[in-house]
């Protein structure tokens, strides 16, 4: 367990903590590029900051501060321009690097005074890559965004997929790491949600943890599987610093603030051999809810809302001096440490874990991959569907979240040729 004052500073994100400052180091995804097809400002709130992304005329994308430094007036509701976006109050101009470049009065009352000149907005880069929009709020030189090999692949159906989890992050990620709960949150618990009590899904007999240059690689054995299974093989990676990756998905767990995250997922769907070759001209996205707008009680029918119901069990923020961790929580203690020897790291003036400045290496950069063959080199209808795993997902079901929409679901059958 983890004493009062060490689940705070692994807990807190806004701006001046230690973690806040940590994960600042990270560019974090923050919206889909499809999001903007319709609307030109979103607001965001990030790691504690209310901001206003947006994407200008020029097509230019931007992200400041949520209130325009003048009178205060909310951004989300200004309106852009061929360069920057405008406050709807006075007409103040910033463009995406926070500049104040026109004051409509002020410069034509008084145009020696160069006012604007003094006038800046806080602004954060911004940049676009697999369908997501990027941010980044920490110290310049910013990294790279991670180029990860899955958004380079071909022939598959793409979808990003948002919800926010009223909870800390914290235990969000801390699920990344916890091999032991498939058994139990999805395959045991899926079956009593069917009303049935058995049969129950195989146990695990063995779970190990390696950490390797981007996160930590957890392998598991259960009853009936050999050592040459891809899951102990290859396994599964817990992605620094705030990620699953599975292999076909990835999983963000983004602090929006001390309370709240938002889940970020980008599936990836290799489409039947049948089907190649396949180009997909947009990524949908869309937002999945986390409650029963009948009952108002926590959705359970997925796989990831089957996660969040767990997150959120813990409280807002966990109490993390009140539990007694087993042999199985070995990788919740190996990552805890890391982020201690990270806040460490960055206290000395060096980078933290996973940082790419590099562009050599930053091309598509390679992650375990359990199902690699079947992802990039792709499989028959048949044998897809024949697949023990994800079989009911190629016949069409979204399997992770609830929620997806009529058109995406329309769009995902379409391309898989159902």
């Amino acid at each position: 367990m983890l004493d009062e004052s060490r689940n705070r500073l692994l807990t807190q994100v806004g701006a001046g903590t230690p973690m806040g400052g940590l994960l600042r180091r990270y560019w974090m995804p923050i919206a889909a590029v499809n999001e903007f097809d319709n609307k030109s400002i979103k607001p965001v709130r990030l790691l504690g900051e209310n901001l206003t992304l947006y994407k200008d005329l020029s097509g230019t994308y931007g992200l400041v501060d949520r209130h325009c430094p003048h009178r205060r007036a909310d951004l989300a509701y200004g309106f852009v321009e061929q360069c920057g976006i405008r406050c709807n109050y006075h007409g103040w101009l910033f463009d995406q690097d926070g500049h104040c470049t026109e004051q409509p009065y002020e410069d034509v009352a008084q145009p020696q005074a160069n006012f604007k000149d003094k006038i800046r907005i806080t602004s954060y880069p911004v940049q676009t890559k697999a369908g997501l929009i990027w941010a980044y709020l920490g110290p310049e030189p910013a990294p790279l965004v991670p180029d990860w090999e899955p958004f380079t692949w071909k022939n598959g159906f793409v979808e990003i997929v948002f919800a926010e989890v009223p909870c800390n992050w914290f235990q969000c990620q801390e699920n990344s790491i916890d091999p032991l709960h498939f058994e139990w949150m999805h395959m045991n618990w899926s079956v009593r949600l069917k009303d049935q009590v058995g049969p129950y899904s195989p146990r695990h007999v063995r779970i190990e943890f390696e950490e390797f240059d981007y996160g930590f690689v957890y392998r598991r054995l259960r009853e009936g599987m050999s050592e040459s299974d891809p899951m102990w093989t290859t396994g599964r990676v817990c992605l620094w610093p705030n990620t699953l990756f599975t292999g076909d998905h990835f999983e963000w767990r983004v602090p929006i603030d001390d309370e709240n995250t938002l889940s970020v997922t980008w599936a990836f769907t290799r489409i039947p051999k049948e089907r190649e070759p396949y180009v997909q001209d947009k990524i949908p996205a869309w937002y999945g809810p986390v409650r029963d707008e009948n009952n108002g009680g926590w959705i359970s029918s997925h796989i990831m809302n089957q996660d969040f119901v767990a997150w959120v069990g813990q409280g807002v923020v966990a109490d993390r001096t009140k539990e007694h961790l087993g042999s199985s929580d070995r990788g919740i203690i190996l990552q805890r440490q890391r982020f201690l020897s990270d806040l460490e790291s960055i206290a000395r003036g060096e980078d933290p874990k996973a940082i790419i400045r590099d562009p050599a290496i930053n091309r598509s950069v390679s992650l375990p991959v359990a199902e690699r063959k079947l992802l990039v080199d792709g499989l028959t209808r048949a044998e897809l569907l024949a697949h023990p795993i994800l079989g009911h997902h190629y016949a069409g079901d979204y399997v992770f979240q609830a929620g997806r929409p009529a058109e995406v679901a329309a769009a995902f059958k379409e391309a898989m040729g159902i």
